[in-house]
Parts: C-alpha cells; sequence; structure tokens
C-alpha cells in the first residue's frame, strides 16, 4: 500500500504526470490491475488502461474496475480530455508517454503499490508490524524493529512482558538518548555489530528496563537494524530459534523497502538536479516533484562528523529523504559533498527550522552548517543555488554555533567576501592610493590607513573619526591633510570616496592589511 502521492512522484522520472485532482493525492492504493477481454470483474486501486483507445475510455473502465487512478498512454494533447473526464468521474488520470512501454511501467507499479508500502517511520512495508506480531507470539514478548540508528521501524502489538523504556520508545519513534547511552556502555551495540547471535540484555530498574533478548538484522556484513524482544530471562530452545529467523525474514523486507525507497530518491535527486542546473521547463518538473506554490529556496548543507565526513553527509541525505514525497516539505539532492533541499516557502526562518530539524534527527556527534539562497521562482533556482553555496561558506567561516545565514539577510557579507576574493587573487590596483599609504604606513610607523577608514565609515565627520580612532579631530584633520600630499587622492571626490570604501572592504581580510 502505498500514496498516491508517491506514484506520481517516482512515475514522473518517466515521463508520467497527473492530469488535475491534486486533492487525491493523498489516496491509498492497495493493488494494481489490467483490463482482461475474459475477466469482466478486474478490479483494482490503479487500473493500467493497456489498449484504451482514449482518456475518455480509460476514465471508463476505471469506474467499471473501482479505480482510484488509471494510467493511460497518450500525448500533452489529451491533458484537456483526460482533466474533464477524471473530474467528472472522479478518478486521478495519469497520463503515459507513448514512448514508455507498458512493461517497463509495469514493473514499477506493481513493485511500488504491492511492496513499497509505508510504516510508522516513513518507509518500508507494513507487513513488518505483522512480522512484528508473528514473531512476539512464537517468542512470548514483546518484539520491536528498529533501524541502525535505533528509529521505530515496526513494533508488535503485544504488551507482554513490556515495560516503561518500551512505551517511551514506541512514543517518539526512537530509542531514547538515555538508553542508547545506557546500551552503548554495555558493549551491546558493538556485540551487535561483531555477532549474528541473539544476546541477552540485563534489566535496569532505574531506567525502566526489563530484560531484552536483541539481534542483529544484516545483509552479509551489513547492519540493518535490530530485532528486541522483552523478557525477563534469555530465551532458549525454539524460542531462542525464533528470533534468529526472525531477524534474517526481517532483513529481507528492509532489502525490498530499501530498494524501492532508492528508486524513489533517485527520481527525487535526477529532478532536482534539473531544477538546481536550470531547466526549461522548471514549472513541468516541480509538478513532477509534487511541490506547488511559486516561492521556493535553495539551502545548501554540509555535514561534519569527527571520523567518516562522506558517512554523515548520507546520513543528512538519508534523513532529508526519509518519508514520502507527500509528507516533506522539501526535495533534496547531493552534488559533490553537499546536499541541496527545495524548500518552498519566503521565510527564512522556517528554512532555518528546517535545518535544526534535520540536525536534531541526526546522531550527536554530526554537526550541520547551512546557507539558504534568497526566495526565487521555479526558474530562479540556480541562481538560489549559487547564493546558498555562498551562504554555506559564510557560515563555514563564521561562528561555529551560529545560525544558517539567508543570502537576502546577508548580501553584503557576500558582496565583501567575493571583494576580498578578487583581491587575494590580485585583480584590485597594487599601485594606487591604498598601495602607497600601505606602504608609507609600514615604513614610519603612521596610522594613515586607518585613519582613511575611519573617516570615511564616518562619512567624512572628523569628530567621530576621532573618537572611533581615540585622537583628537584636528589629528584626523592633520592625517588627512598628509594622506592627500602622500597620494594623488581628492578627499572631496565622491567617486574617489567610494572606490576607497571598496577597495578597503575588500583588504579587511588581515592578511591583506
Amino acid at each position: 500500500m502505498i500514496r498516491l502521492d508517491r506514484l506520481v512522484n517516482v512515475l514522473g522520472g518517466y515521463g508520467v504526470r497527473l492530469c488535475g485532482r491534486p486533492e487525491m493525492r493523498a489516496a491509498q492504493l492497495r493493488s494494481v490491475a489490467m483490463p482482461d477481454p475474459t475477466d469482466e470483474r478486474v478490479q483494482g486501486d490503479v487500473l493500467m488502461a493497456v489498449g484504451a483507445p482514449s482518456a475518455t475510455e480509460a476514465v471508463r473502465w476505471a469506474v467499471s474496475a473501482r479505480a482510484t487512478v488509471v494510467l493511460v498512454r497518450a500525448g500533452a494533447e489529451a491533458a484537456r480530455e483526460a482533466s474533464s473526464a477524471g473530474e467528472s468521474e472522479g478518478v486521478a488520470v495519469m497520463l503515459v508517454d507513448p514512448a514508455v512501454s507498458w512493461s517497463q511501467l509495469a514493473g514499477v507499479v506493481y513493485g511500488l503499490v504491492l511492496e513499497g508500502s509505508e510504516t510508522e517511520a516513513g518507509r518500508g512495508p507494513t507487513d513488518l508490524f505483522a512480522l512484528a506480531d508473528s514473531l512476539a507470539d512464537v517468542v512470548g514478548g514483546a518484539v520491536t524493529i528498529e533501524d541502525r540508528l535505533s528509529r521505530v521501524l515496526a513494533y508488535s502489538r503485544s504488551q507482554q512482558a513490556g515495560d516503561p523504556a518500551r512505551l517511551e520508545t514506541i512514543l517518539v519513534r526512537q530509542v531514547p538518548g538515555r538508553l542508547r547511552e545506557l546500551f552503548q556502555s554495555r558493549g551491546v551495540f558493538d556485540r551487535l555489530a561483531a555477532s549474528d547471535e541473539p544476546l541477552f540484555v540485563e534489566q535496569d530498574p532505574a531506567h525502566g528496563l526489563t530484560g531484552r533478548m536483541a539481534v542483529a538484522v544484516r545483509a552479509g556484513r551489513e547492519v540493518l537494524g535490530s530485532v528486541w524482544v522483552t523478557c525477563g530471562s534469555p530465551l532458549t530452545g525454539a524460542r531462542l530459534g525464533a528470533l534468529s529467523d526472525g531477524a534474517r525474514t526481517v532483513a529481507l523486507h528492509l532489502l525490498r523497502s530499501r530498494a524501492s525507497a532508492d528508486l524513489e530518491r533517485q527520481v527525487e535527486s535526477d529532478l532536482a538536479i534539473r531544477l538546481l542546473e536550470g531547466s526549461a521547463d522548471a514549472a513541468t518538473v516541480l509538478s513532477q516533484l509534487g511541490m506547488a506554490g511559486e516561492t521556493l529556496r535553495v539551502i545548501a548543507v554540509r555535514a561534519q562528523a569527527e571520523e567518516e565526513r562522506h558517512a554523515a553527509l548520507l546520513l543528512a541525505f538519508e534523513r532529508a529523504t526519509t518519508g514520502f514525497g507527500w509528507s516533506r516539505p522539501g526535495r533534496s539532492t547531493l552534488l559533490g559533498n553537499t546536499l541541496y533541499t527545495i524548500l518552498p516557502g519566503e521565510d527564512a526562518d522556517a528554512a532555518r527550522a528546517w535545518v535544526s530539524a534535520l540536525e536534531s534527527a541526526l546522531p550527536a556527534q554530526v554537526r550541520l552548517l547551512a546557507g539558504i539562497g534568497a526566495p526565487a521562482r521555479a526558474s530562479e533556482l540556480p541562481a538560489s543555488r549559487q547564493e546558498a553555496d555562498e551562504c554555506l561558506a559564510l557560515h563555514e567561516a563564521g561562528l561555529p554555533h551560529a545560525a544558517p545565514p539567508a543570502y537576502d539577510e546577508s548580501w553584503d557579507d557576500i558582496l565583501l567576501r567575493r571583494l576580498r576574493a578578487a583581491a587575494r587573487t590580485g585583480r584590485t590596483p597594487a599601485r594606487g592610493p591604498v598601495g602607497a599609504l600601505r606602504r608609507h604606513d609600514a615604513r614610519h610607523g603612521t596610522h594613515y590607513m586607518a585613519t582613511l577608514r575611519a573617516w570615511l565609515e564616518a562619512q567624512g565627520d572628523p569628530a567621530v573619526a576621532a573618537e572611533r580612532l581615540g585622537v583628537h579631530p584636528n589629528t584626523v584633520r592633520n592625517r588627512l591633510r598628509k594622506i592627500t600630499q602622500i597620494t594623488p587622492l581628492d578627499l572631496d571626490d565622491a567617486r574617489q570616496r567610494l572606490a576607497m570604501i571598496i577597495t578597503l572592504a575588500a583588504l579587511e581580510d588581515d592578511r591583506l592589511l
């Protein structure tokens, strides 16, 4: 079972698009059907109208099959007919590009609808809950299935031998930090990573924890997650064997879920890259991503950890794309060592809240640095990406725990960084007034550069400049007079004053003064 929104997002990468009825994106899809001349009782939530001569006929077939959505092969010219027919009959119509084969499409649709179902954690087959229930019945204890970050994927309805620690874990959908620290200190995670054998975790009343049997869920050497059973003493015999067998079955479910999730991530990533790099049909691509709204922002994120920097970035990308498209405000992709997310909305604080929520969902040792582009339309996203990159560089160079900067709030700092970068590459004049004053200060121990800067910042007021420098106003006037004698600078020329302000701003980097 999946939602229509997810089907729209994935099939968008195959040239399939939804015609109208956006309100149906949250509809649940559980089954797939194709027309069969020998069986008039064909029914399914998704009807693949193979052989339909028109969109109107495909909708008629969908009504007979009690379908929520129908896929019909037709060109763009049929969009109005499809939308009208779908609206009149309450069916969502998806137009399939005639160049896409039904066999190719069928594999994707069947795989998504029948296997890519949703769990409490946002991904994975719903029958993982049924598996947890079955396993709980066999082993005689409450079962919890978790991923490798201790997030809850599924749990049994049985509360047999349940305890406060399990209840809290289920409520917050993740093992609380204090329990993770307890398991870490006891070496539980290290033993799960090293062995396939189930292990017993002793009780700890102070943490509301009765005993636990835990076993790793792995594919080859890779740990995918773990299965936990509440019990007062270690499992033995048939119950212990059932737990090991159950872990292997869970591994198959998670691998199948990963394949489905990776397909959706790839489609989302490809479409997001098209928007960030510039696309002539940006509005269409945005629609394929299931995003609405005229105002968007690009967020550029880098993840830092003491070890395995690339692993931290991949964790951030996985978390940013966890949950179906309908449940997430943004769409993300990885380019080089940066995670880019396209987020709807104009408020920069909402973008900062998104970054904060992402960081809080990651392990404690992972720290995020981010930059936020200015509000943009779909066609302007490449510019917003560049702005986000520059704000990210500003964040990396700034205070460690400062809020991520947004371009529309920090454009002046960005401009100065650009000027300083130009100065470092020798693109500022070396033989002008600035060079002469710097050399004079270095040779004679004078303070003409600082005086000129203070006077310009004070907008030509000697008294304000003197206060900043801690000298008498007459000292400022004398120094300015000397400056005009040392250099050809005309302090009465507005253009020259502007040029000096820009030059001094570009040279604020201490390495260049």
